[in-house]
């Protein structure tokens, strides 16, 4: 059924006259009366009968009436959405991302999102970089923010770096240290985390390179615990910069450069189907802000 005849069916309905609506509708009569007669003919029924003041609706033409302005309502609400989308300035968005990034990076970034796309229906899903690939890969979220990873039927887009970086209490031995050799840390006990993660590989795999084994291990299930026991003195601890950036300002914990150790940096980015076709700009304007907020992470201004 084209749009163009069912426009013209629901417009000479509204008016009941053939040239008022043509005239609405910016087309000739005789092309608006063709339009009639070929969703006439498509249906198998006549919708109008034409009288000496216009037309008038056949009983199939009254029950053919709501479903048709229905179907136009809903074109134009697509029409709507779609040019929103393009623009920007509505649609929805579905996000997913890695524990880290979802916590540390993400919070700023959805007030800041919010602020410049209010319109805009934000959803956000978590899970480690893995199960984050499989939502992009099941079309469950748009698109996933997560550590670098590689797969046939996704595009990766770079967003930042991230470091693990070697963090002490304030009053531990190391804290007015700029640097140590990296075989100190064999005297200490090392706060890990999420032994499913990414970092805790890198981690062992430092002190695998180093030939160093710490006197100690506490492992924990998650960063905020691992730099609680930092801040207690319970050990020292290898976490994402991202993760103890307040904690650094506020001189709670103190960072130490290792001598002898490669940096250990880890590249975000952000991943989509293949197949899903150009950025669209709320996309873009999302994964702009991550961006925006690793160069400028001071949180929003609280209003008084």
């Amino acid at each position: 059924m084209k749009i163009e005849r069912l426009s013209a069916f629901v417009e000479v309905a509204r008016t009941g006259n053939l040239t008022r609506a043509a005239r609405v509708l910016e087309v000739t009569q005789p092309a608006l009366s063709e339009r009639l007669q070929g969703l006439e003919r498509e249906l198998g029924v006549d919708l109008f009968v034409r009288t000496p003041r216009g037309v008038r609706l056949t009983e199939a033409g009254r029950a053919l009436v709501p479903h048709a302005e229905r179907a136009m309502s809903a074109i134009a609400d697509g029409r709507r959405v779609v040019d929103e989308l393009r623009r920007g300035a509505g649609g929805r968005l579905a996000v997913g991302a890695a524990p880290a990034v979802s916590t540390y990076v993400l919070p700023l970034v959805l007030h800041r999102f919010n602020v410049e796309h209010p319109d805009v229906e934000l959803s956000v899903r978590t899970g480690h970089s893995e199960e984050v690939l499989e939502m992009v890969l099941r079309e469950d979220v748009q698109v996933g923010v997560v550590r670098e990873l590689r797969h046939p039927e996704v595009q990766t887009t770079s967003l930042y770096e991230d470091e693990l970086v070697l963090v002490v209490h304030q009053g531990h031995r190391f804290a007015e240290r700029a640097r140590i050799p990296i075989s100190e840390l064999a005297r200490e006990h090392l706060v890990t985390f999420d032994r499913a993660s990414s970092y805790n590989e890198l981690t062992q795999a430092l002190f695998r390179e180093a030939g160093i084994v710490p006197r100690g291990t506490i492992e924990l299930d998650n960063i905020d615990a691992a730099k609680k026991c930092v801040a207690q003195g319970l050990g020292v601890a290898l976490l994402p910069r991202q993760a103890v950036r307040e904690e650094l300002a506020s001189r709670v914990v103190r960072q130490v450069a290792l001598a002898g150790a490669r940096p250990i940096r880890r590249r975000i980015v952000a991943v989509r189907r293949r197949d899903a076709g150009p950025v669209v700009p709320i996309v873009a304007a999302f994964l702009g802000l991550i961006r925006a907020a690793q160069a400028d992470p001071q949180p929003p201004a609280r209003a008084i």
